[in-house]
């Protein structure tokens, strides 16, 4: 796999096993388990499992209505007799499905695959379980370029599209899915592993299905107080200056790119005052064409780029190029590919029908729209989804649902020193809900932590023990970002 690959399998799912169940475990459970091989979307990995169906009500008020499918992958346990509580694994988004989204990292799980099932829904209207999605600009919450009359037209037209109710897709219907799930596969305890938006619905399960939870592991935490959404312009500026000081610090970087943060209000400045039209490769299948490279492109790729610190070791190099040599071609394809493969992980409707039940009605005083304008986003992210949520139906949200969380479930919580969207204090404020948690800052990391084999070996001491208690968290310390690329041959030796 390439470089290029494996930074891009990073950022999407942000976070080769084979094995066959007992022949009986499918017949047992409830659900009928054939053979099957998931994959992310590109097909770069392929992993082997049991996969199947199981139907529940779209409205759960009204079983006799109209159904949907969820899609439940099981990749088994190596050990003969795994054991009674296996490790669901939740997706973030809100939009991705747990199937696609962890297939390019099932390895990070395979020391605690040894003992336990690893179990993988997609959380209804993502991926396989009913998908809620449709034809919307890739761009059309980051370029700023869509009046909130045309968003709302998009947001109409959209809706019109989907093969199912939107009010019905909230975390709170979803986790009543996710139980009866473990139902079916007949478990009777559970072990949790979240991601982004996935520990909203991790500690949501939590909070309602309690004598069913193990233990809850929570990477790049969401705290159940937290609005999704106005304040990722604010983190994401602060992980921006972030590389910046970075690379000022470090003599190579500072002496190849001087005066970086400049260079980005430059260029900055460069694209408010209109695109730039370039020739143009695309980076996926080669082909040859004219792209005007937008302030949507710079956009995306500052804001995506910072996720991972191995991605982020691109950024100055990237920004460098486009701001004193007029290169754009590096900035266009990093933007260019993110958003394809961001379009093709997310399911939109699924994303909307979330953040306008849970989020929108308590937009209003959760951030300083003067701040947000400061921000290289600006207001743009907040005020599309004003927008369209003015005209998206909006589902039921549990009244306990942005409660602070009181659980006596032992927690991992997992935050990244330089995370530009879940902030280590979000993992904090999350940890206090636990009576038995520990909270571990990575030095110098983005948002998901999986990849580190340091993190690894602590997740399946953790969910051996279900207890934080005497974890030797020494590794983390030793944890440091990747060096920066002073040019596209890569960091220098």
């Amino acid at each position: 796999m390439t470089e290029r690959s494996h930074t891009r399998l990073e950022l999407i799912a942000a976070f080769l096993l084979g094995g066959l169940l007992c022949p009986d475990f499918a017949q047992a459970a409830g659900i009928a388990l054939e053979p099957c091989r998931i994959a992310d979307q590109r097909g770069l990995v392929s992993i082997g499992a049991r996969c199947g169906k199981f139907t529940v009500p779209e409205d759960p008020d009204d079983p006799q209505g109209a159904k949907i499918e969820l899609a439940v992958a099981v990749v088994p346990a190596v050990a003969t007799r795994a054991k009674p509580d296996p490790l669901f694994l939740l997706a973030g988004g809100p939009g991705q499905g747990a199937i696609q989204g962890y297939a390019p990292i099932v390895r990070a799980f395979e020391g605690i695959r040894r003992e336990r099932d690893l179990v993988l829904v997609d959380q209804r209207g993502t991926g396989g379980s009913n998908r809620l999605d449709c034809e919307m600009p890739d761009d059309v919450l980051a370029s700023g370029e869509f009046p909130p009359a045309e968003l709302r037209r998009l947001a109409t037209e959209c809706l019109a599209q989907l093969p199912g109710r939107p009010q019905f897709y909230t975390t709170s219907i979803a986790v009543r899915d996710l139980d009866a799930v473990r139902a079916a596969l007949g478990f009777e305890r559970i072990n949790l592993f979240s991601g982004s938006y996935g520990t909203r619905v991790a500690q949501h399960y939590a909070r309602r299905y309690p004598e069913r939870t193990r233990a809850i592991v929570l990477d790049a935490v969401v705290p159940p107080g937290q609005v999704l959404g106005p304040g990722i312009a604010i983190e994401s500026q602060a992980a921006l200056d972030r590389v910046f000081a970075r690379c000022q610090a470090d003599p190579a970087c500072d002496q190849r790119f001087p005066g970086l943060a400049g260079q980005f209000a430059v260029l900055d400045a460069r694209l408010r005052r209109g695109p730039a039209a370039i020739p143009f490769n695309d980076p996926v299948d080669g082909t040859a064409t004219d792209l005007e490279v937008t302030r949507a492109h710079l956009v995306t790729m500052a804001r995506m780029l910072s996720y991972s610190a191995r991605a982020a070791s691109l950024l100055p190099l990237v920004v460098h190029e486009a701001a004193t040599r007029g290169n754009y071609a590096p900035l266009a394809a990093q933007a260019e590919m993110l958003g394809e493969d961001l379009a093709g992980m997310i399911a939109m409707g699924m994303h909307h029908s979330v953040v306008c039940a849970e989020d929108a009605p308590r937009f209003d005083g959760a951030v300083d729209r003067a701040q947000l304008a400061r921000t290289f986003i600006g207001t743009q992210m907040l005020d599309g989804m004003e927008a369209i949520c003015q005209v998206w139906p909006r589902g039921a949200v549990d009244a306990d649902f942005h409660e602070p969380l009181r659980s006596q479930v032992p927690a991992l919580l997992l935050s990244g020193e330089f995370d530009p969207a879940t902030p280590a204090a979000y993992g904090a404020a999350a940890a206090a809900g636990f009576d038995d948690a520990l909270h571990v800052v990575v030095p110098g990391q983005g948002h998901g932590q999986t990849r580190l084999p340091c993190v690894q070996r602590l997740l399946r001491r953790f969910i051996d023990s279900a207890s934080p208690a005497g974890l030797d968290t020494a590794c983390v310390e030793e944890i440091r970002p990747a060096p920066f690329f002073l040019s596209f041959s890569g960091p220098s030796p």
